[in-house]
């Protein structure tokens, strides 16, 4: 009998503490005050708009390579258009940019790269041809293969479709209106 008003006792007794306690933190929740300050922005407060090719990208140890853009989207273009363009880049490492090899991923895709090292800070271009003279929609990879610290394999994309040649472009004639007359065969005397 002891043990069991011990035991509800001390059941009781964490109860009541825990209540308490739970009771504590709403006070001192309560207690805080929040203030508020609202600023009127002006025109000329207003944040500008920045343009991420003008961002210096941050440094990083070894050799480095930031594209402007990792897809070039040519498009709707015309059958047998130019189909040079150039991805560029810059090293933002602290040694220069090898770049060992650069594949595309058919031979309709060419590209070319930089011979010499890029020195640290520096910006580098990687050319790529398509051949214009495949019609309708497209999209290849470059794999460029390079000294660059986390990305010793970089593939790039380009993407866009062409047009057929308009002169290739088959119309066939509309049919005549109207019955169409058979042309009578002569008979065959037997």
């Amino acid at each position: 009998m002891k043990k069991s008003i011990l035991l509800f006792s001390t059941i009781a007794l964490m109860a009541f503490s825990g209540s308490y306690a739970q009771e504590a933190a709403k006070k001192v929740v309560k207690s805080k005050k929040v203030t508020t300050t609202t600023k009127t922005v002006t025109p000329a407060d207003a944040p500008k708009a920045v343009d991420a090719k003008v961002v210096a990208p941050a440094k990083t140890g070894g050799a480095g390579m930031v594209f402007e853009q990792e897809t070039i989207d040519y498009g709707t273009i015309e059958h047998n258009a130019d189909g040079k363009r150039e991805f560029v880049f810059t090293n933002n490492g602290t040694e220069p940019l090898i770049i060992e090899s650069t594949q595309g991923s058919c031979g309709c895709t060419v590209p070319t790269a930089p011979k010499e090292p890029i020195a640290p800070g520096a910006k580098g271009v990687i050319g790529v041809k398509y051949a214009t003279d495949r019609v309708g929609p497209f999209t290849k990879n470059v794999t460029i293969k390079s000294n660059a610290v986390g990305q010793e394999n970089k593939v790039v994309t380009i993407k866009g479709t062409v047009l057929p040649d308009p002169a290739s472009v088959v119309t066939t004639p509309a049919a005549p209106a109207g019955p169409t007359a058979t042309p009578a065969t002569p008979a065959s005397k037997s």
